[in-house]
């Protein structure tokens, strides 16, 4: 039985993405498109998008539509517009967590 006094350590993360940016630096591999309609890719400016590899351009490992610096302070340049993989990385999931982990955050 817990009492709720209980510190896991999970209270002492920030989660903010605009202060995280790990899971859009992690691989030149992803974000890749699945889900998404041809309409909707449309709504993603062609200079973010790797059509060949039916994914979001990347420089290295980091996608290029990140803005800012990884574990400081960053921000998606097609917020409104991302892939449907990006809208559901969630803060402190799994793959949040080891995005981070990659990253010493």
């Amino acid at each position: 039985m817990t009492t709720g006094d209980e510190d896991d350590g999970a209270d002492r993360v920030d989660w903010s993405c605009q202060a995280c940016g790990a899971c859009c630096a992690t691989s030149a591999e992803w974000p890749r498109f699945s889900l998404e309609s041809d309409e909707v890719l449309a709504l993603i400016p062609a200079a973010f998008v790797d059509d060949p590899n039916g994914r979001m351009r990347c420089e290295g490992d980091r996608c290029s539509a990140l803005l800012g610096e990884v574990g400081k302070a960053t921000a998606c340049a097609v917020y409104t517009v991302r892939p449907e993989v990006c809208r559901t990385c969630q803060p402190g999931d799994p793959e949040c967590r080891m995005a981070r982990a990659r990253h010493g955050l």
